[in-house]
């Protein structure tokens, strides 16, 4: 199988854990746990919304690539793969109808 980039990223996440270095971004967020990896999720996420609303495609490039490590960052944290999350996208992709019973099944998901 070939690995996707998210793959590659959340492997190094998980390398980082077990083998930490100085100076390391990714072991500062895992060292500080999930209070620390959530807030900075959030920060990124409101960061992905005021870029969105610039109108700067480089810079909503930038605040979406750091929204995803940091989600790639708290999936390793909270034991959940990205292959976990592929599943449950494909899943998701094979509903189709109407609204009422896609919200049923994003609701039933959380």
């Amino acid at each position: 199988m070939n690995k996707t980039i998210l793959e590659e990223m959340y492997k190094n996440i998980g390398d980082r854990a077990q083998n930490p270095a100085p100076n390391s971004f990714t072991n500062l967020l895992l060292d500080g746990g999930k209070e620390r990896i959530c807030k900075k999720v959030g920060e990124e996420a409101t960061e992905v919304v005021i870029a969105a609303m610039k109108e700067n495609k480089e810079e909503l490039i930038d605040e979406i690539s750091d929204l995803v490590f940091m989600t790639l960052v708290l999936m390793y944290e909270r034991g959940v793969t990205p292959q976990e999350v592929v599943a449950k996208l494909q899943e998701r992709q094979k509903v189709t109808g109407n609204i009422r019973k896609k919200m049923a099944l994003y609701l039933t998901c959380k």
